[in-house]
């Protein structure tokens, strides 16, 4: 499955403004907004925390990897070009636990 057909069975993210990531000591490592651009990897890391009780530790980050699909196969060949791909290369390498922090988006 390429990533836009997965795309189209993850859950909606239209209630979320965004996705904080924190480390194992709570610190926040980075920020995936909703909006052009990142809406995608909003729903990939908001999906494996859902699946994975709030968090994405290794095993759940390589799953991430394999959803990304073509965008994967890119990134590994050019660093730096998919930031949040090139996150869950590094996780899905390691053995730490990082917790998702939804941020609801707001009536407008």
């Amino acid at each position: 499955m390429n990533f836009a057909e997965r795309l189209k069975t993850l859950p909606a993210v239209n209630h979320l403004a965004a996705l904080q990531l924190l480390d194992p000591s709570g610190q926040t490592v980075a920020t995936i907004e909703n909006k052009p651009g990142q809406a995608g990897s909003l729903a990939v890391y908001h999906a494996l925390a859902q699946q994975h009780g709030g968090a994405i530790a290794p095993a759940a980050a390589a799953l991430g990897l394999d959803w990304y699909a073509e965008h994967t196969t890119d990134a590994r060949a050019h660093p730096g070009k998919h930031p949040n791909i090139d996150r869950l290369v590094a996780w899905a390498a390691g053995s730490a636990t990082y917790l998702v922090r939804p941020v609801m988006a707001t009536a407008g």
